[in-house]
């Protein structure tokens, strides 16, 4: 084989890879978005209490979060290849379960299973991907076609849950990920580079794991019931004290110990730490779009599962164009830095229209222009995966994926934690006030818009304060120099 077909085979293995770790990715988010559109019909089908409806979603969203972290550090120990097989296999095995369930409680322990599948699987994508893709142009390409399925993931589901609600049943968001599963399997075991990973005894801290695990899962919880018992009530209190001892035990831990679970040099890089910040307050306010939008199609616009998912079509149509084809040129030609701060302001643009819509709206003149200009999620995200990966070494890049990723759950839970009690509040106010029940709902979700306006414009602060254009890794191929800035 000549060195040019060498090389073509390469490439071909390596963008197979990339479609093998999108679709995974692609489905642990969709399952997080997909059942928000078929909770009525699965409320009504299973018989959950309003307060126990909440779990189809905690129940997924508590083990994926709390074990991001330990699955991507032991990814880098025993194998990321090794962790990513497994992590499918769960996750695809308890989907079954979850679509055949004939009770609520079954329902939620086979969601506690797919949260698990789910954090094995994705906290190694990024590690995979980052160690696939050295070429500093390849990688923003690459970066670019995998951010869109975190970009438009939660719309696409929203879509499918609504078209599979309706014309199959509920059962069917579950199901699906069956053959979409047993597929991605089929296709990694040769796609994805086998790797042996650096040893247990490299960082086999259980006293660490256990921390940062029990720490990161009550904490993740304590923020998903504060809707049910608030921020100051001694429930939220006394758990988040105890969520915060354990993480503080953990990050002395690491500091001592002599093999750590998460080495503290990972955080000591400017872009990391203020990617990491970053991303908390994009996701927290972005949970206002994804979800808080199809509660107002629904509660107030009156439209039904399927109508929601198709009106958000060209939220993520917008989303993957941007993606897939302009943000890797953008990212090459001006730095990741000066996208992410663009697509800030075309997401802090939608959240500030968001905030005046009526009680009867018009979805072309109130609603389309929020899904063109939500396209800059298809900006922000490959520009924060760029930036919080910049510093990966081999050795630790899983450690830097799961951390990534729980920073991106951690939002997400944050995000839905805040905006639904202060939307709550806020209707309740307006109801006790007088206004009717359309009139009430707009204005708890408008003031929900505006939190989350003002958490992008924190954002876009820090962006500009602390962010710089990262220099390519030692050992990888930089882009040509006219076409990469080398200054901020």
């Amino acid at each position: 084989m000549s060195t040019n077909q060498e090389k073509t085979t390469r490439l071909r293995s390596r963008w197979a890879a990339l479609a093998v770790l999108s679709t995974t990715m692609l489905m642990a988010i969709l399952d997080g978005s997909i059942v928000t559109v078929a909770a009525p019909a699965i409320q009504q089908d299973l018989g959950f209490s309003p307060a126990g409806l909440s779990w189809i979603m905690n129940a997924y969203l508590i083990p994926l979060g709390g074990l991001l972290l330990l699955a991507g550090r032991l990814g880098d120990l025993v194998g990321r290849r090794t962790m990513f097989l497994a992590g499918n296999a769960l996750f695809t095995a308890a989907s079954v379960l979850a679509g055949a369930a004939g009770t609520a409680g079954m329902l939620i322990a086979a969601r506690f299973l797919q949260g698990v599948g789910g954090a094995l699987a994705t906290a190694v994508v990024l590690g995979i991907l980052v160690t696939l893709f050295t070429d500093a142009r390849e990688r923003a390409k690459a970066i670019g076609i995998f951010s869109f399925t975190g970009a438009a993931g939660a719309s696409i589901g929203q879509v499918l849950g609504g078209v599979l609600t309706d014309v199959l049943g509920w059962h069917w968001i579950f199901f699906i990920n069956l053959p979409i599963g047993l597929a991605t399997i089929l296709f990694a075991l040769p796609a994805l580079p086998r790797d042996r990973g650096i040893g247990l005894s490299a960082g086999a801290d259980l006293a660490g794991a256990l921390l940062v695990t029990s720490g990161l899962m009550l904490g993740i919880y304590t923020v998903v019931k504060v809707e049910q018992h608030g921020w100051a009530s001694a429930h939220t209190l006394g758990l988040g004290a105890v969520s915060l001892v354990l993480l503080a035990g953990f990050a002395a831990r690491q500091a001592t110990a002599a093999t750590p679970l998460m080495p503290l040099r990972i955080l000591r890089s400017r872009n990391v730490a203020g990617a990491y910040a970053v991303q908390l307050l994009t996701l927290s306010a972005m949970f206002s779009f994804q979800v808080i939008v199809a509660l107002y199609m629904q509660r107030v616009l009156g439209y039904s599962a399927l109508d929601t998912g198709l009106a958000m079509l060209p939220a993520a149509v917008s989303i993957g164009a941007v993606s897939l084809f302009v943000s890797a040129r953008l990212s090459n030609r001006f730095g990741e830095r000066l996208v992410l701060i663009a697509g800030l302001v075309l997401l802090s643009g939608a959240m500030l229209l968001l905030t005046t819509v009526p009680v009867h709206a018009d979805y072309v003149t109130d609603l389309l222009p929020v899904f063109v200009l939500i396209a800059g999620g298809g900006l922000v995200l490959p520009s924060l995966t760029a930036l919080g990966m910049s510093s990966a070494r081999p050795d630790d890049a899983g450690l830097a994926s799961g951390l990534f990723n729980t920073v991106q759950q951690v939002g997400m839970a944050l995000g839905v934690a805040v905006l639904t009690t202060l939307a709550a509040s806020r209707v309740e106010g307006l109801r006790a006030g007088g206004d009717g029940e359309a009139a009430a709902l707009t204005g708890g979700y408008h003031l929900a818009f505006s939190v989350s306006a003002g958490l992008l414009v924190a954002a876009l602060a820090v962006s500009l304060l602390v962010l710089r254009n990262p220099r390519p890794p030692a050992g990888t191929a930089e882009a040509p120099a006219e076409s990469v800035p080398t200054t901020a």
